[in-house]
C-alpha cells in the first residue's frame, strides 16, 4: 500500500490514470474530511505523481499546481492532461519514454473536477456540465446537467459509447457518437 511520500501522508491521492507499461500516474490534491484525524495537510504542495511499475516509491512530477484534480492520457501514452481546479487550468504534458513529464503548456483556461479523453481526443470536463475541448484546445461543445455540479466522467457500456457522468445528486448516461478510449 501506498500511503506517503517521503515519510509524509500523502494529501488525500484523488485522480488516477495508468498507462500502457501499467506505471499510475496520480493527483495528490488536499480537500479536508469529517472523518480524518488530521486537520492539515503533512505535505506543503498538492502535486502528480507517478508510480512507475516495479518500483515501490513514487516520484514527484508537478509540485506547482495550486490543486491538481482530474489526470488522463493519450492511449498512446505520449500525453497526459492534468486538471488544475484550484487555479482554473488545464495542463498537458509529454510522457517521455522513462514515464517522466516534461513540456508542460497550457491547454485550457478552465478548470475541471473529472476528467477523459474520446477516440478523436477530445477532452471531456467535468464541473459545471460537461465542456468539451478538441485537440487544440478550443472548446467545442458544453452538455448541460441540470445539478449544481458534475464531479467526474468515463465512457462506459459494451462499446464505450456512453457517457457516465457522476453529478451532486445522480448519475447521468448519455449516449454518444464517439467511444471512450479508457
Amino acid at each position: 500500500m501506498l500511503t506517503a511520500y517521503e515519510g509524509k501522508l500523502f494529501n488525500g491521492p484523488n485522480d488516477l490514470w495508468i498507462d500502457q507499461k501499467d506505471n499510475i500516474y496520480f493527483t495528490d490534491p488536499y480537500y479536508q474530511r469529517d472523518y480524518w484525524a488530521r486537520t492539515k495537510p503533512d505535505l506543503s504542495k498538492q502535486s502528480v505523481y507517478v508510480l512507475l511499475k516495479g518500483k515501490s516509491k513514487p516520484v514527484l512530477l508537478d509540485s506547482t499546481l495550486k490543486q491538481p484534480n482530474g489526470i488522463v492520457g493519450s492511449p498512446d501514452g505520449k500525453t497526459l492532461y492534468v486538471a488544475d481546479i484550484g487555479d482554473g487550468k488545464i495542463y498537458k504534458y509529454a510522457i517521455n519514454p522513462n514515464g517522466l513529464l516534461s513540456d508542460r503548456q497550457l491547454f485550457f483556461n478552465k478548470g475541471a473536477d473529472g476528467i477523459t479523453l474520446d477516440e478523436r481526443g477530445n477532452l471531456y470536463l467535468a464541473g459545471n456540465g460537461v465542456t468539451v475541448i478538441n485537440t487544440k484546445g478550443q472548446e467545442i461543445a458544453h452538455i448541460d446537467i441540470p445539478e449544481p455540479w458534475t464531479s467526474n466522467l468515463c465512457f462506459g457500456g459494451k462499446n464505450r459509447d456512453k457517457l457516465f457522468i457522476t453529478a451532486s445528486k445522480a448519475v447521468y448516461i448519455m449516449q454518444m457518437n464517439v467511444k471512450g478510449v479508457e
